[in-house]
């Protein structure tokens, strides 16, 4: 992988090298047709980006269910802050190998902004939050993070959405609100003011690495995230692994090299080209199919039992996401 490859980099444009003149356009003697972008590539293009955002969404789907499992022997500032190290480790590495040049001075402030929003910010909350937070109500309160994050790319990046659009995703949103007032009973608690503050640094954080992503490729706006962060998480590490018990298990391990490689890393890469290909806003409303399969992934890996409201919820949701992919930002 090239250091300057892009994940909106142009379709090229075959040109026939046998020799032969080219035909002149109608009414424009001896002048050659221009080539133009084939709509299958651009088609081709867009499916693809499509379904690098809904990995990214999958392995996102994965990351509270893995948090638990990590919490069962680890205190949180220990999974946080361990995650992001391990996270770092493979993404410093892969920038080495490929011999990656430092991202243009212009690019560090959004960088520092996907730090602190997707590094730091949302998995601290996050995990802070399922100290007294079910899974499966931590999913649906998040699932608000596809409106925050069309609101803050129309504020940064002067997208404007079709009115339809933001009809479909504030359907979608009402619909997530109330599958988690149902579940809590309506009484907000410390775990939701920390959840909805998680929404807004990652909104930021995905906004900005999403437009970055159009500057270099998605896996290298969140490697170099990771290693701006890395003085941070190091220190934090020291800190919260002097002061937090350990206890090592099957669970505890498994759950935070997920997050480390899965949730934080390779998940990142898919999301933030996936970004780039289809934009911010669009890309965002997959996520509105992410509380539910969290849903699903805490009947399966934590035991929970999925609420009788999950299917209609489920059929809801994805009916505003076939809505918001069908317009035009």
């Amino acid at each position: 992988m090239r250091d300057n490859d892009s994940a909106t980099a142009p379709v090229a444009i075959a040109v026939s090298t046998t020799g032969a003149p080219a035909a002149p356009v109608q009414g424009t003697p001896g002048t050659p047709i221009a080539s133009e972008p084939a709509a299958p590539a651009r088609s081709a293009l867009v499916s693809r980006g499509a379904l690098l955002a809904a990995l990214g969404v999958a392995a996102f789907s994965l990351t509270f269910p893995a948090t638990a499992w990590a919490l069962e022997g680890m205190g949180p500032w220990t999974v946080v802050m361990l995650r992001s190290v391990l996270a770092t480790a493979l993404a410093g590495g892969a920038l080495a190998v490929f011999r990656v040049r430092p991202p243009e001075r212009r690019h560090w402030a959004g960088i520092a902004v996907v730090a602190g929003g997707v590094v730091l910010g949302f998995p601290l909350l996050t995990t802070l939050a399922l100290e007294t937070s079910t899974t499966s109500h931590a999913a649906v309160v998040v699932g608000l993070l596809p409106l925050t994050t069309a609101a803050f790319s129309a504020v940064r990046t002067g997208a404007r959405p079709s009115r339809t659009f933001w009809i479909a995703s504030l359907v979608g949103a009402v619909v997530v609100i109330g599958f988690a007032v149902q579940q809590s009973g309506g009484a907000p608690g410390r775990g939701d003011l920390l959840l909805f503050a998680a929404l807004l640094v990652c909104a930021a954080g995905y906004t900005e690495g999403g437009r970055l992503a159009r500057h270099m490729p998605g896996w290298q706006v969140i490697g170099w995230a990771l290693v701006l962060a890395l003085p941070v998480t190091v220190a934090g590490a020291a800190l919260a692994l002097s002061a937090e018990p350990m206890r090592l298990t099957v669970h505890s391990v498994s759950g935070l090299l997920w997050l480390a490689f899965g949730s934080q890393f390779l998940g990142m890469i898919a999301w933030y080209r996936g970004m780039a290909a289809i934009g911010i806003s669009k890309a965002s409303q997959l996520q509105l199919a992410q509380p539910l399969l969290t849903l699903v992934w805490s009947v399966l890996l934590l035991g929970e039992q999925l609420p009788p409201a999950a299917p209609a919820a489920a059929l809801a949701v994805l009916a505003c996401i076939a809505v918001t992919q069908r317009t035009r930002g």
